[in-house]
């Protein structure tokens, strides 16, 4: 067989709960084009479907053409790589299991691979990002929700149903705070965007100090870390709870899989120091101690939506090729 090696691009698509981001991507990461729309003014998947092929046809035939496209990579929240379907997400409307890989192959004749968001985060970092030479390590996402990915010996642990890392749904406090996902307790009702916001709400309740967070109609964990830049004090404490939270559940996971660093990314961990220095404190006190002081925390220097879209381009390239237009 002569092949003229003319597929040098591919297709990344992120896909979060306010937006969809696509990129067409060359061999060398390089992002040629990008489109993106609001993911949730699509709530049924037949709606969010047409708007997502419509944007990537129009966007490949903009910049070159089918001619030049392998593949498509998906990130998607609760994706799993092994069935490339979402599956029961709990925080995306849409429920039950999609199998919308091959929804998208059928309409687009290309291949399409998919996986867990905290999936192609990871692999975007060893690829382009912190992670880059790295053979053990974790990234963890925070935002709408709590997600992670395993990185060891050089390669993603999945585990053997293709769920592996899910440390947001590990049971944090029995019996505790509903989660997203129907149980109650997990890790991710407390340091996950409803779970800061109830935080601040039960510190109001708790204390009367005075704090702006009284004034806004509508928290947010943006809201919150900027209060804490001015100084609120029931701000400060709520990511500082929140911290606490966040390192407690991490040193049970390092002191499982000891990792040479654990990677934040994620809107959530835009807060910074308000967030990482006591989630960093709460974890060197519970962790393992053989690993103490041993664990890098870093904050990803990469856009969150930029990284998501290369870590599913690298996606596109492993899937196996299959194409209506050769």
């Amino acid at each position: 067989m002569i092949l003229n090696g003319s597929k040098t691009r591919v297709v990344g698509v992120d896909i979060s709960l306010e937006r969809t981001s696509i990129g067409i991507i060359d061999i060398r990461g390089d992002i040629i084009a990008t489109s993106h729309f609001t993911s949730s003014d699509h709530p049924e998947i037949g709606d969010y479907l047409s708007v997502l092929c419509e944007h990537i046809v129009n966007l490949v035939e903009a910049n070159g053409g089918y001619e030049l496209v392998r593949s498509v990579g998906i990130s998607a929240p609760s994706g799993n790589i092994q069935t490339a379907s979402i599956e029961n997400s709990p925080n995306m409307p849409w429920k039950g299991v999609i199998p919308l890989a091959a929804m998208l192959r059928d309409r687009l004749g290309l291949a399409v691979a998919l996986a867990n968001n905290a999936h192609a985060m990871a692999v975007g970092e060893q690829t382009f990002g912190s992670a880059h030479g790295m053979r053990d390590f974790i990234v963890v996402s925070i935002g709408n929700g709590l997600g992670s990915c395993i990185y060891s010996n050089g390669r993603a642990h999945l585990g053997n149903d293709g769920f592996g890392g899910e440390v947001g749904h590990s049971c944090f406090i029995p019996n505790g705070r509903l989660c997203g996902c129907g149980k109650k307790g997990c890790l991710e009702a407390y340091v996950a965007t409803k779970g800061i916001v109830l935080t601040a709400q039960e510190l109001m309740a708790e204390r009367p100090d005075a704090s702006r967070m009284r004034q806004i109609d509508v928290l947010t964990p943006k809201i919150i870390s900027e209060l804490c830049d001015l100084g609120d004090e029931l701000a400060i404490e709520t990511m500082r709870r929140t911290g606490y939270y966040l390192g407690v559940g991490l040193a049970n996971y390092a002191s499982l899989l000891n990792p040479e660093a654990i990677i934040f990314t994620g809107g959530i961990s835009q807060a910074g120091k308000w967030l990482l220095a006591p989630a960093s404190e709460s974890f060197e006190k519970h962790v393992f101690h053989n690993i103490r002081d041993k664990v890098k925390f870093i904050h990803s220097s990469l856009d969150n939506r930029v990284r998501n879209m290369l870590g599913a381009s690298v996606l596109a390239w492993e899937v196996k090729e299959y194409s209506l237009f050769k």
